[in-house]
């Protein structure tokens, strides 16, 4: 029998059971009820609007900062001094450290673990989520490699926690809204719903029953068009060519997966091991400075490590033609930087640094294979490689590849080889290790 029973009772001629489907059955233990559909509306609106004031925060402080208005962050970073790029991250490690201390001191005992809470119910702290996600945004608007979309997903989660409570939800209905939430933060700023609807789904439920997808798809789709009023409609990355199939694209899948399954593999490992022994107490004072500081070093001569490293995918989605030399520099750099700051007590996502990472590897690894076999252009190696890594790292591969698609509005021609490679890239992370970059990050308490 479904839960709730459908309006016509009657079954078909045969007798068969519309559950029979398997996708298909009841509610379970998120009843999708009237009351939960009309919050669920109510949190797609605010997740929304949060995702605009965020990117509105971390925009306001790239012009500040790097006096960047349109194009690339890259290239506003490019056109400033040594010194400024030194100095816009020192401000931001010493703003970060001293605001990330006196938070975690007058919040304590709240919690902001979006993923903590879809999974296991753990109630997220409205005060310790806003706050903290705005520190986040103006770090990273300053230059910190860490990714934009942390905080938006986490007010897409505390939204969908607070409604859940005003509604008196049940629990499986909390957590059903704190996923949705969460997923739509990710839709509306990078303008993906389908993409942020299987995250939601597949990562945060585990499942793509029709009960879940629904909302899931709903929330994503409500958030997105909602963050049209201040957000661009069109693809996060603009002009990446129609790569077409070819066969040394192929076969290279077939080779680069399992290569990039092992990376993936260290990456998770690497931020499990700076999330937990990230620094604490009076540290946090110290160590974002030192952490940012070294990072604006570092970027004099290889800018495109600043921010979350959305410049930085796309150079490569559309060949930007660097030596095999600079390409092997910026996979190596990018993870290391990105770890240093999260280590450093920061607070950010992975989504972008880790997609940006593998779209370096595939363009290291593809021009390296071109050598031998010519056919394919470095950006349809870069292309793959991104949506291997994040498939590999969050253990997502459906959701990794609908995100390829929805964030660079191509890679359709290549699809066969990408998901070969996404497919083979997952296994290897999987039976080496099983972890993704968002289990990695759980707290131990």
């Amino acid at each position: 029998m479904r839960v709730p029973q459908p309006a016509i009772r009657r079954r078909i001629p045969s007798g068969r059971g519309a559950t029979e489907q398997p996708n298909a059955g009841g509610d379970g233990e998120a009843e999708l009820t009237a009351r939960f559909w009309l919050l669920l509306v109510v949190t797609g609106v605010a997740t929304g609007l949060f995702g605009d004031l965020m990117m509105y925060v971390l925009f306001s402080l790239q012009h500040i900062g790097f006096a960047y208005h349109l194009g690339s962050f890259e290239a506003a970073v490019e056109h400033v001094s040594a010194t400024r790029r030194i100095v816009d991250l020192a401000i931001a490690g010493a703003f970060g450290g001293l605001a990330w201390w006196a938070l975690r001191r007058a919040t304590a005992g709240q919690r902001a673990d979006v993923d903590d809470a879809a999974w296991n119910g753990t109630p997220l702290g409205f005060w310790r989520s806003f706050l903290s996600g705005l520190i986040s945004e103006v770090v990273i608007g300053l230059g910190a490699s860490l990714g934009r979309e942390n905080a938006p997903r986490l007010m897409g989660g505390v939204s969908g926690s607070v409604l859940a409570g005003w509604g008196r939800l049940s629990s499986g209905q909390r957590r059903l809204l704190v996923a949705c939430g969460a997923g739509a933060g990710l839709a509306a700023v990078y303008n993906v719903p389908l993409g942020g609807a299987l995250y939601s789904a597949e990562i945060l439920m585990g499942t793509l029953a029709l009960p879940t997808v629904l909302p899931a798809v709903a929330c994503s789709s409500i958030a997105t068009a909602t963050a049209w009023l201040y957000l661009p409609e069109h693809a996060t990355y603009v002009d990446v060519p129609a790569y077409h199939f070819t066969l040394a694209l192929m076969v290279w899948c077939l080779l680069a997966g399992p290569v990039i399954g092992l990376v993936a593999a260290a990456w998770v490992r690497l931020v499990a091991f700076v999330s937990h022994h990230a620094l604490k107490g009076y540290l946090l004072l110290v160590g974002p400075l030192g952490a940012f500081v070294l990072l604006g070093l570092v970027g004099v001569r290889y800018p495109q490590l600043f921010g979350n490293g959305k410049d930085l995918a796309h150079d490569m989605f559309v060949g930007s033609g660097a030596s095999l030399s600079v390409l092997a520099a910026l996979f190596v750099l990018k993870p290391i930087m990105t770890a240093l700051c999260l280590g450093s007590g920061g607070s950010g996502g992975l989504f972008t640094p880790t997609f940006s990472t593998g779209a370096v590897l595939g363009a290291f690894l593809g021009s390296a294979w071109s050598l031998a076999w010519t056919g394919s252009p470095s950006g349809a190696y870069a292309l793959v490689g991104a949506a291997a890594m994040l498939a590999a790292s969050t253990q997502a591969p459906l959701s990794a590849l609908v995100l390829v698609l929805e964030l660079t509005h191509s890679g359709f021609a290549v699809m066969v080889p990408m998901i070969a490679a996404a497919v083979l890239a997952t296994l290897v992370t999987r039976a080496v290790d099983g972890y993704s970059i968002y289990t990695a990050r759980l707290s131990s308490g």
